[in-house]
């Protein structure tokens, strides 16, 4: 298995374990100290996966991971040195696809990244630059807009952050839960059919730009995708 990897942790000796572990596994371990520099790294590389402590020096690893999954919709394990039960419970709560306490066994790190992977089917990143989508859409994330077919399309804040996280995963399903564990600031304060608004709102939306296209794909029973043939 492959795929890249985010591991962003302040102490660079722990840092250096987890990317050996990852590299000896045939993943490849970008590493980055601060939230700042994390984000900075998303906003220009495509990642599979994110290994994040929850202690950072420049902000808080629950917040970042909120915002992560709100513009980015990539899968998260803590790694961190917090192991009560609360911070355990929040970690997964927000959204994150496991929580490991250190110290921790690189063998079982890893073994972790491999079932994270597995269940959440994301292809590698190399696969996704490449993908079917991208000659539709454009993501600014600076300024909050999608383009479609050259077009900006007006989209409201939870709009944006939803049909951009389809946009980077084409072909993956989401269900309900999930899309609002990933985009809603407050899922506990929202209703499942709120997914269902938004999703009606994105595709009339999309469909004033390319009314010859259907983006997104209805599973019944399961949830939503993004075509991945466009």
């Amino acid at each position: 298995m492959t795929g890249k990897i985010l591991v962003i942790e302040d102490e660079q000796s722990i840092a250096d374990n987890i990317s050996y572990a990852l590299s000896t596994e045939g993943f490849a371990p970008v590493w980055r100290s601060t939230g700042a520099e994390a984000l900075a790294a998303l906003g220009a590389e495509e990642f599979d996966l994110i290994l994040l402590d929850v202690g950072l020096p420049d902000m808080n690893g629950f917040e970042l991971a909120r915002r992560i999954f709100a513009a980015h919709g990539l899968p998260v394990i803590f790694v961190t040195a917090r192991a009560s039960e609360i911070d355990r419970v929040v970690g997964l709560e927000i959204g994150a696809d496991d929580y490991v306490v250190k110290p921790f066994s690189p063998r079982e790190l890893t073994a972790r990244v491999k079932a994270v992977l597995r269940r959440v089917g994301s292809p590698p990143a190399s696969v996704r630059e490449q993908s079917a989508p991208e000659a539709f859409f454009r993501i600014d994330d600076e300024r909050c807009c999608i383009e479609c077919m050259g077009q900006p399309l007006e989209l409201a804040r939870y709009e944006f952050r939803l049909l951009g996280l389809l946009i980077r995963h084409p072909g993956r399903v989401f269900s309900r839960e999930q899309l609002m564990e990933r985009v809603w600031e407050e899922p506990d304060m929202s209703l499942e059919r709120t997914v269902d608004t938004h999703i009606k709102n994105i595709r009339q939306k999309l469909r004033q730009v390319a009314p010859q296209r259907e983006f997104i794909h209805t599973h019944r029973g399961l949830g939503y995708s993004l075509r991945e043939d466009g």
